[in-house]
């Protein structure tokens, strides 16, 4: 097994942030942030599947399962929520 797939993200509680909305788009999504007023491109489907998903399983691998995602991509996914993180459009439960 990769050392990505081992990534302590994947066991985190998350959730989109209460002040978070997303906005379909053809490419993916907007997430804009109403609080820090940051605005952030979601440019994959899956990522917006995902996202908007959090919320409804125990853990960040719980959803990448349910939604799907071949584990070969969950370091990309573990990425791209790691940076939403930091701008605040994702955090923990």
């Amino acid at each position: 097994m990769s050392t990505d797939l081992l990534n302590p993200l994947l066991d985190r509680a998350l959730t989109l942030h209460p002040q978070v909305a997303l906005r379909p788009e053809p490419f993916g999504a907007l997430a804009y942030h109403y609080g820090n007023r940051r605005l952030v491109f979601l440019q994959h489907t899956d990522m917006v599947a995902v996202a908007g998903a959090l919320s409804q399983h125990a853990t960040l691998a719980d959803t990448l399962e349910a939604c799907g995602i071949d584990r070969r991509r969950w370091p990309s996914f573990t990425k791209a929520v790691e940076s939403l993180m930091k701008s605040e459009i994702i955090v923990e439960r």
